[in-house]
């Protein structure tokens, strides 16, 4: 899985998952040769490999033992962690949308990785509990349709997503989307303390914890959810009910695209050129569950913009570990937590191979970028439920 050897990164966690979906357990050698993982020598393997275009290499018994020795070494930093299931894995998008409309299900698609889709009625009927990981697509929990007023309200698409959403909270016994969006939230919050793995991407970050801490408090201006917001509702947010941020300051206004200074689009002053992210580096043997995250070929990753580009560094909670960052700019790109038993990862940005993909923008061409770095670190995510797990020691 380094730069230099493998055609095509991405399609090979399908070829890992395909394995582990044979009940075959894999080993996944963190920080050897960008990652690599260790599967046995199987014809049918072979095949497979050759028919989605993934390179590997055929290894003596003598050969395996002389590289996990060199692994388990005291002095190197590396690891070998066993996957053992392949984790069923729930995509929570609405309707009609179609897999290029999020990163997530675009690379799960491209890699062959099955997946099932969800939504609020779901959720709250406590399906949850059936799945192993959890995507969270590009959502606005806090019930403000985007924030997308300004620019999109006399939108076909828009007008009908809003109806669409309205109907929907309707069906489910609610007055308004914003409060069914706060019991969806909540009921992923439970799955997630209850042992869940929840990723989530772009807007998707920072309204779910915005939901979160404003759990008894109107936030929503009348045009969406027809009645005026709570006086003075900042002083009523709670930062104690979040999974990642805190001190954060809401947007009021409709006519402003955020939700938050939680996010560092408006604050970025970055070239598209210059515009990278660098992963942080963990110790494999102590630390294997960042390490497993943060397995790539290269450190360095580029930017991409989003609705939620980034997340302000001195609003991120101190026991939130940041995995990706741009230290220049203050912000935090790409981190981890656990809350409960369980497990959540928050990636700033929509479309790791387009930079500032926009409302009708062309779906992104994953053939052009089967080794995309940034792509990997989804991956990473997706595989991550199949590992045994170790306690975080740092």
């Amino acid at each position: 899985m380094d730069a230099e050897t493998q055609e095509n990164h991405l399609k090979a966690y399908g070829i890992t998952y395909w394995t582990l979906a044979k009940n075959i357990k894999v080993k996944w050698l963190l920080n050897y040769r960008g990652g690599s993982f260790l599967l046995p020598d199987t014809d049918e393997i072979q095949k497979e490999c050759k028919i989605r275009g993934v390179s590997f290499e055929i290894l003596s018994n003598d050969k395996v033992e002389g590289i996990l020795q060199d692994i388990s070494s005291p002095s190197k930093n590396m690891e070998a962690v066993v996957l053992e299931k392949a984790p069923k894995i729930a995509v929570y998008t609405p309707k009609g949308k179609l897999p290029w409309d999020d990163a997530v299900t675009m690379v799960l698609t491209y890699a062959e990785i099955p997946y099932e889709t969800i939504y609020d009625e779901q959720v709250l009927k406590d399906e949850l509990v059936l799945y192993d990981w959890l995507h969270l697509h590009h959502e606005d929990f806090t019930g403000q349709f985007g924030k997308f007023y300004a620019r999109y309200r006399t939108a076909a698409w828009y007008i009908e997503e809003k109806n669409e959403a309205e109907a929907l909270a309707t069906k489910l016994g609610y007055n308004k989307v914003s409060e069914a969006k706060r019991d969806v939230a909540l009921k992923i919050r439970d799955y997630v303390v209850g042992g869940g793995f929840m990723f989530a991407m772009c807007s998707a970050t920072d309204s779910f914890d915005i939901a979160l801490s404003a759990e008894h408090v109107d936030i929503c201006e009348p045009m969406f959810d027809g009645d005026a917001s709570d006086a003075n509702y900042q002083s009523k947010i709670d930062y104690n009910k979040t999974f990642a941020f805190k001190d954060y300051t809401l947007e009021r206004s409709p006519m402003v695209y955020e939700f938050s200074s939680i996010d560092m689009t408006r604050k970025r002053k970055i070239p598209k050129q210059t515009d990278y992210f660098s992963l942080m580096d963990f110790s494999a043997k102590w630390d294997p569950i960042p390490t497993m995250l943060c397995q790539n070929h290269t450190a360095l990753v580029k930017g991409f913009m989003g609705q939620t580009t980034s997340f302000t560094r001195e609003e991120i909670k101190s026991n939130v570990l940041v995995m990706g960052e741009n230290r220049t700019n203050g912000e935090a790109k790409y981190i981890h937590g656990i809350k409960g038993k369980g497990f959540f990862t928050f990636y700033g940005g929509h479309d790791p191979e387009d930079y500032t993909h926009k409302v009708g923008d062309p779906k992104t061409e994953l053939d052009l970028h089967p080794t995309s770095p940034g792509y990997r670190l989804i991956l990473n995510n997706v595989l991550f439920p199949a590992a045994k797990k170790k306690k975080q020691k740092t």
